[in-house]
C-alpha cells in the first residue's frame, strides 16, 4: 500500500508510488502542495497522468475507461505523450469541450469570489457607518456623567424638552381628539372611487326638478321587526349580480346561510326564524318567474303572511328595489340569452287576478324554444315582450286593462304605462342603475344604514357589448324601446341628483363635525387655561377669593352650555321647522349642533 508523500519524516523518506497504482495527493495542508508537485514533475510518473485529468467539477462517468489501467507502450512517440497531459490524447471535439467546460467554470468562480468580497466589504462598511451613527446620538446619553462639555448638555436639554412637550400635549389633547397629532395633511390625497365610473359626472346638468323628499331617500329599516325588502328582479339588467350581493356580501348580526350546492340561501332576522329579505336567491320564484309590479304588489303579503286574514296580519313596510340597464345594451343581451335556448315559460303574468289568454299575449315562436333565432327575426316578432319590458315590469298594469289592447288606444296606454312606470320608481325605497356599480353601492348603503363587505365591480364588457350592430339597426331597436329609453333617461337623471344630493350632505356632514372638534378643542384648552391661572393666582394672593371666582366660571360656562342644548331639543321637537335648502339648515343651526355636542361629551 503506497504512502502520501507527506508522510511522518520519522518513518522514513516516503516511499515511492507502486507502477499503475494510483497515487494520492491529498494530503494534510502542511506538504500537501509541495509533494504533488514533485511527484508530478517526474517524467513518467503516474501523479503527472492523474494531475492532468480532467477540470474541476467535470466527472469522467461511470463507463469511462481509466486511462492509467491501459498498458504502456516501449516507443518513443508513447512515452512523450505519457508525458503531455492527459486530455491532449482525447478526441479533438471531446479536448474543446472539456477547455470550454474549464474555462466557464473558472469565470463563475471569479464571479463569485468578487461578489463574496464585495460583499464583505460592503457589510464592513456599513457596520462602521452604523457604528458611528450609534456613537454620535447615543454617546452623549451614555456619558451623562461626565457633562462638562456644552454639546452635552444642550443635547441633554434638547431631549428633556422634547419629552416635556409630548407629556404636555398628551395631557392637554389625550387620545385620538387632537387634530393636531394626524398626519393627513403630509398624506397623497385618496381618488374618488365613484368618479372612475363616470368621467362626464362633474359636468352632469340635471333636466328634472325633484323635490328634497324625492332626492333624500333615507328608509328606517328594521331588520329585527317586521319590515322587509323586496327585490323586483328584471330580465338582463344585473339583478343576479346584485341579488348575489345582497345574499353573500353585507354585514349583519346575523348573515345569510349560504349552502354549497343550493341555489337559495336562508336570511333570517336575528333571534327569529322570518326572512328579512323577498328575492330569488332568499325566497325563490315564490311569485313566478321575474314578477312584475303589478305582480309583486299583490303577491308579496299573501306569500310572506300566508293565509291569515288581511286584518291579522302585522302592519308591515314593503321597501321595494330594483336594477335599470341601459335599453339597448338590454335588449341585445337578452336577445343573446334566448338565442342560447331561454324562453322563461314559467313567468305567470298575473293581472288581476289571472293570466293572460293566448290571444292576448301570443307567442314569437312555434316550437320548444327560440334558439338560434337571428336579431331581425327577434326585432320583428310584435308580441315580443323585450320590447319597453322595464315600464311594462315597473307600471301598474290594472289601470290599463293588463294585457288586453282593445282597452284603450294604443298612444293613451303607453303614456299611462310611462307616467307609472316614473312613479313607481320614484317612490320606490331604491333603485340603481349597471352603468353605475359603485354609485348604487353608494346609494345603497346611505338609503338602508348596511354596508358591503367588499365594492362592486364595474364590467365594461358584456355580451351585448360584444354584439356589433350599425346605426340603422340601433336606431330600430331604440324604436322599438321608446319607452324604455324615456323613463331610463329619467332613471339616470333622478339617480345622478340623488347621488350627488348624499355627496354633498356627507360633505357638510363631516365639515361641521370638524368645526365642533377645533371648538371643543378651544374650549378645552381655553378652561385648562383659566383653570392653571385661577389656581397661580390663588397660592399667591388670596386662595379662597379666587377659586371661588374659577368655580362661578366654570358654572356659569356649563349652564349656558345646558340652557343652548335645550334650546336645540326644543328647536327640534318644534313642527314645520325644516328648511328646505341643507346648507343653510346647517350654517343656521351649526352653533346649537355644537352646544348639544359639547353637552353629550361632558
Amino acid at each position: 500500500m503506497a504512502l502520501p508523500a507527506c508522510a511522518d519524516p520519522a518513518l522514513g523518506p516516503p516511499l515511492q508510488p507502486e507502477r499503475g497504482a494510483p497515487a494520492r495527493t491529498t494530503c494534510p495542508r502542511r506538504h500537501s502542495r509541495v509533494e504533488a508537485e514533485l511527484a508530478a514533475s517526474r517524467p513518467g510518473s503516474v501523479a503527472a497522468s492523474v494531475s492532468a485529468g480532467p477540470p474541476r467539477g467535470v466527472s469522467r462517468g461511470f463507463n469511462s475507461r481509466t486511462l492509467l489501467d491501459e498498458p504502456r507502450k516501449a516507443s518513443s512517440s508513447q512515452a512523450g505523450a505519457a508525458r503531455a497531459p492527459l486530455f491532449a490524447l482525447l478526441p479533438r471535439g471531446r479536448r474543446r469541450r472539456m477547455h470550454d467546460l474549464r474555462r466557464r467554470w473558472d469565470l463563475g468562480y471569479l464571479c463569485r469570489a468578487l461578489l463574496t468580497r464585495g460583499l464583505a466589504a460592503l457589510g464592513h462598511s456599513l457596520k462602521h457607518v452604523l457604528g458611528v451613527i450609534f456613537s454620535k446620538i447615543f454617546g452623549p446619553l451614555a456619558s451623562v456623567g461626565n457633562m462638562d462639555e456644552k454639546s452635552n448638555k444642550l443635547l441633554l436639554a434638547l431631549v428633556m424638552l422634547f419629552l416635556f412637550a409630548v407629556i404636555v400635549l398628551q395631557y392637554v389633547c389625550p387620545g385620538t381628539e387632537c387634530q393636531l397629532l394626524r398626519l393627513q395633511a403630509f398624506s397623497s390625497p385618496v381618488p374618488d372611487p365613484y368618479r372612475s365610473e363616470d368621467e362626464n359626472s362633474a359636468r352632469f346638468v340635471p333636466r328634472y326638478n325633484f323635490s328634497r323628499g324625492d332626492l333624500l331617500r333615507k328608509v328606517d329599516f328594521d331588520i329585527k321587526g317586521d319590515d322587509l325588502i323586496v327585490f323586483l328582479h328584471i330580465q338582463k339588467t344585473g339583478g343576479t349580480t346584485f341579488g348575489r350581493h345582497l345574499v353573500r356580501n353585507i354585514q349583519l348580526e346575523q348573515p345569510c346561510e349560504c349552502r354549497v350546492g343550493q341555489k337559495k340561501c336562508t336570511c333570517h332576522r336575528p333571534g327569529k326564524r322570518e326572512t328579512w329579505l323577498f328575492s330569488r336567491f332568499s325566497t325563490g320564484w315564490s311569485c313566478g318567474l321575474h314578477a312584475d309590479w303589478t305582480e309583486l304588489t299583490s303577491c308579496v303579503p299573501a306569500v310572506v303572511d300566508g293565509k291569515r286574514d288581511a286584518k291579522l296580519r302585522p302592519a308591515r313596510n314593503f321597501h321595494y328595489i330594483t336594477i335599470l340597464r341601459d335599453p339597448v345594451s338590454r335588449y341585445l343581451s337578452e336577445w343573446r340569452h334566448v338565442q342560447r335556448g331561454a324562453t322563461w315559460k314559467a313567468s305567470l303574468h298575473v293581472c288581476d287576478g289571472r293570466p293572460p289568454t293566448s290571444e292576448e299575449l301570443p307567442s314569437c315562436y312555434t316550437g320548444d324554444d327560440w334558439s338560434g333565432c337571428p336579431l331581425k327575426e327577434f326585432m320583428d316578432c310584435p308580441y315580443n315582450l323585450a320590447n319597453n319590458r322595464q315600464v311594462r315590469m315597473l307600471s301598474d298594469l290594472t289601470l290599463v286593462g293588463c294585457y288586453n289592447l282593445s282597452v284603450m288606444p294604443e298612444k293613451q296606454r303607453n303614456k299611462v304605462l310611462l307616467e307609472s312606470a316614473k312613479s313607481n320608481l320614484k317612490h320606490m325605497a331604491f333603485f340603481g342603475l349597471t352603468e353605475f356599480q359603485r354609485k348604487t353601492q353608494y346609494l345603497f348603503e346611505k338609503t338602508f344604514n348596511m354596508n358591503f363587505i367588499s365594492p362592486f365591480t364595474q364590467y365594461n364588457t358584456t355580451r351585448a357589448s360584444s354584439v356589433e350592430i350599425n346605426e340603422v339597426i340601433q336606431k330600430r331597436i331604440e324604436g322599438l324601446n321608446f319607452l324604455d329609453m324615456e323613463l331610463y333617461s329619467y332613471a339616470k337623471d333622478l339617480f345622478l341628483q340623488r347621488y350627488q344630493f348624499m355627496r354633498q350632505k356627507e360633505h357638510q356632514e363631516a365639515r361641521r363635525k370638524r368645526q365642533e372638534q377645533r371648538k371643543f378643542l378651544k374650549g378645552r384648552f381655553l378652561q385648562t387655561h383659566f383653570q392653571s391661572q385661577g389656581q397661580s393666582q390663588n397660592q399667591s394672593q388670596n386662595p379662597n377669593l379666587n377659586l371661588n371666582l374659577s368655580q362661578n366660571l366654570t358654572q356659569n360656562r356649563i349652564q349656558n352650555l345646558t340652557q343652548s342644548s335645550s334650546q336645540k331639543e326644543n328647536l327640534k321637537q318644534s313642527p314645520g321647522q325644516e328648511q328646505s335648502d341643507s346648507s343653510s339648515s346647517s350654517s343656521s343651526n351649526g352653533t346649537a349642533d355644537y352646544m348639544g355636542s359639547v353637552e353629550k361629551w361632558r
